[in-house]
Parts: structure tokens; sequence; C-alpha cells
């Protein structure tokens, strides 16, 4: 069971602060629609955690609560990221604390190069990756670098969505749907390209349909079903649990 880290002003932070981020009784409307329901995890610094369930049960509706983004409304709870409060910022606020989302339609600025799109994430700091070290990254992205960002493939397109959010100096990344649309063999290096950023120290939160190869990728899963935790644990006790995968994740 979770437990709701102390942050009071006389407390010892790096010794009460359970997680580096930490979501406590969070509750998520989209207008009169209970969303998410009083949810709590943690998310430890440097670890890959996969949010999982089925259609509907709340997954990309907590990465934007996470996110402060206007919709939907979070009428209850915290969120802490590094010992800082999300859950009194807006969007742009939580951005410049730390927090990366790229969402699953990507958001690909029209009118503007592979090297644009990036440079605008660079516009004000905290600036993250160099252009060198995100093309060294991603090296199609470099070969493409003059090419205008909507003209690209579907996981050039996700590469270019991970490279912005990595052109920023974020704390935790959240992905929603990065696998959506794309080729095994595109999902294998858009995969590999994760692996190579957890190692780098990234803190991740993955969205994923494709539940088996989040569940590879992962150090700990959380799973979904209408709004409400039904399991926090290591990704290997859900790939290792057949009832379990089958009644939540229908695999």
């Amino acid at each position: 069971m979770n437990v709701r880290p102390d942050f009071s002003k006389n407390a010892n932070m790096a010794e009460t602060a359970p997680a580096f981020l930490s979501v406590w009784d969070m509750h998520s409307y989209y207008g009169e629609s209970y969303i998410v329901q009083g949810i709590s995890f943690n998310v430890h610094e440097g670890e890959i955690l996969a949010l999982l369930g089925r259609n509907g049960a709340g997954k990309t509706t907590t990465l934007r609560s996470i996110a402060r983004l206007d919709d939907p409304q979070v009428n209850h709870g915290e969120i802490w990221l590094d010992h800082q409060p999300l859950h009194t910022m807006k969007s742009h606020q939580a951005a410049i604390a730390g927090l990366g989302l790229v969402p699953e339609d990507r958001r690909i600025i029209p009118g503007l190069t592979v090297e644009e799109n990036l440079q605008l994430a660079q516009i004000a700091p905290p600036i993250g990756w160099s252009l060198e070290r995100l093309y060294e990254l991603f090296p199609r992205l470099g070969e493409r670098r003059k090419q205008e960002g909507i003209t690209l493939s579907g996981g050039e397109q996700q590469m270019l969505a991970i490279a912005r959010a990595l052109a920023r100096d974020i704390k935790v990344l959240l992905l929603d749907e990065p696998y959506e649309g794309l080729a095994p063999v595109i999902v294998d290096e858009i995969e590999k390209t994760l692996r190579h950023i957890k190692e780098q120290g990234m803190t991740t939160v993955i969205v994923e349909q494709n539940a088996v190869r989040a569940l590879q990728l992962a150090d700990r899963a959380v799973i979904l079903d209408t709004g409400s935790i039904v399991f926090d644990g290591s990704a290997a006790e859900v790939l290792e649990n057949e009832s379990l995968r089958a009644e939540y994740l229908a695999i």
C-alpha cells in the first residue's frame, strides 16, 4: 500500500520522500465523468513504470493529469516530482519543473523541419540534450534534419516527439502509446532507444496497449481497471501471472 509522503516544511526531504514521482489519492474528471478514482502510486528515480489496463481504464487521463493539462480536471489529491508540488502548477510550470509528455498524437508542428521542431523546444531554459546528442541517439533524425517534420514516417515522427521531449531538461518522461501503429521492426528500434535513455538515468512512465512489450521494457507495472489500481508491483510478476493478464489486460 502506498503511504502519503511527508512533504511538510520541517521534513527531511531525502529521508521522507518515498519516490521521485509520487501520485497520492488523485481523482480526475472530464466534465461530470469520473475517470480516475483516487489512485496512488510511486515511481522511483531511474526506473521505467508501465501503466497498463484495458481501453477506458484511465491510463491516458492519468498521464494528462500528472502533466497538469487543462483537461482532465484534478479536483483532489497530490502529485509530487522531486519534492515539487505539481498539483499546484499549471502545465507550463510542470514542464519547467521537469515533466516531458509525449502524447499519442505526437503533435509535430506543421511547417517546421525536424531541426526547427527541436530548436523550438529549446527556445527557453531549461535546455536538455544538445542537437548533436539527439542526432547520435536518433541517426534518422540527423539524416532528415532539414525535412518537414510532418512528412516523416510514423516511426520517425515518434522518434522526433521523444527527441523533442529530451531537448528540454526533463526529470520524468511520460510516453502515451509510443508503439501505436508502428511496425515491429520500428518498435524494436524505439524500445532500444528507451533502454539507452534509461541507462542515462531517465525516469519513464509508459502507457502502452502492447502490454507484453511494455512489460518486457519496464521494471514495475501499475494496472488500472475502471479508474482504480488493481495491481502495483514488478513487471516480471505480471508477465508470469497468466490469470492477471487475462483478467485485466486481455493477453
